[in-house]
């Protein structure tokens, strides 16, 4: 965990409507609001870049300075564009010193689980309650050397110091199974797709072995019938 916060440099945002966030992003910036604690909304402009890199972590803390005041808060709401790598809009909620906060933390599978075993990770993530000035970057749930059959819920993930598991303690996070061959996947595919009702058509390749099955067993017959 760490106690460090990323800086960010804003603006007070005059201008509203969307002709005014656009103007905003051709500058290069992205409009946001900053909100909570009772206090009212206050709109600003952040650097894209800057914003951008800071948020690669979504629980990054940030310094917020606005006209030399500075003010922690938490991404709560990143509006992204659905094609470009751009951020439209962030939501800021304001934290202080001291409080905690609920986020969604990363889980980290480590380590090599039994031989012919396939790890699958059901929760990709755990909400905790930390310390707003000490968020974790994620949680490691280790399966090494783990049988096939093995459950790892979530009250069993080892949580960092001063954290409070929120998700479900009986929540599936890793489920070892056992690890199926190509022979046994076919047969259980060949057998769903009977149980549907769906026919395959015979292929090219599939129609030609055919015939030379029945050619050879044709043949087969005729040198029987001559020995006899």
């Amino acid at each position: 965990m760490s106690n460090d916060t990323i800086t960010l440099q804003a603006e007070a945002r005059t201008t509203f409507g969307k002709g005014a966030a656009r103007q905003i992003r051709r500058a290069h910036k992205i409009p946001a609001v900053m909100y909570g604690h009772g206090a009212e909304p206050i709109h600003i402009t952040l650097v894209g870049h800057d914003a951008m890199m800071a948020l690669k972590n979504p629980n990054a803390l940030l310094t917020i300075v606005l006209d030399g005041d500075e003010q922690l808060a938490l991404a709560k709401d990143v509006q992204r564009d659905p094609i470009k790598p751009v951020i439209e809009h962030i939501d800021l909620v304001i934290v202080r010193k001291g409080e905690k906060v609920t986020v969604d933390v990363n889980v980290h599978v480590e380590g090599e689980a039994a031989p012919e075993t396939i790890v699958n990770l059901d929760h990709s993530s755990l909400q905790l309650e930390v310390l707003a000035t000490n968020i974790p970057e994620s949680v490691t749930v280790s399966v090494e050397g783990v049988e096939a059959g093995t459950q790892i819920l979530a009250g069993a993930v080892e949580l960092p110091e001063g954290a409070t598991l929120v998700t479900d303690p009986e929540a599936l996070v890793v489920n070892v199974t056992q690890q199926i061959s190509e022979e046994a996947l076919e047969a259980e595919l060949a057998e769903a797709e009977a149980d549907a009702g769906i026919e395959h058509e015979e292929s090219d390749q599939e129609a030609a072995e055919g015939e030379a099955a029945e050619g050879a067993a044709a043949e087969g017959d005729e040198a029987t019938s001559e020995d006899a």
